[in-house]
């Protein structure tokens, strides 16, 4: 599996990693990834945690990736505890594909999870077809067979 390092400049959230979208607020940033507000929230606290490297999505993630989506998390974590979110009741995830509108790894972070609607509750439903919580997706790449990471 080989992992485009670079920016794909078709990519909306690539350019909003490489800080050339002006019309997106940047919560939090550092030299890999970086954190903004769902243009969609389904919560009062609901954030984007995204590498600055292209990586399509969480179906291309192979064992090598677990340090990266533990990175997603923590930060997501931190982010959230900066901004006054409730810890104890968010809702970490991400859709699977094809289920997916944008074509780059993100983290949702969405907290109080309790407070989504009917709908945003289908939309984010933990370990269904189209959504798959960080803890799911963590089991099943420790559940792989080591694959070297081309990136």
């Amino acid at each position: 599996m080989h992992m485009d390092i670079t920016n794909n400049t078709s990519c909306i959230f690539c350019k909003i990693g490489a800080g050339k979208d002006q019309n997106t607020q940047i919560v939090y940033q550092d030299e890999d990834f970086v954190v903004f507000r769902d243009i969609r929230p389904a919560s009062n606290h609901h954030y984007l945690v995204i590498p600055k490297i292209h990586v399509p999505n969480p179906k291309q993630l192979n064992q090598s990736h677990i340090p990266l989506v533990e990175k997603l998390i923590s930060i997501g974590q931190q982010v959230l505890t900066e901004k006054k979110g409730d810890i104890d009741d968010t809702s970490y995830g991400f859709h699977w594909p094809p289920f997916n509108s944008i074509s780059h790894l993100h983290l949702h972070v969405i907290s109080p999870a309790s407070s989504m609607s009917w709908f945003q509750r289908v939309i984010f439903r933990p370990n269904s077809f189209w959504f798959v919580t960080a803890e799911w997706l963590i089991s099943r790449l420790k559940a792989m067979e080591m694959t070297p990471c081309r990136m």
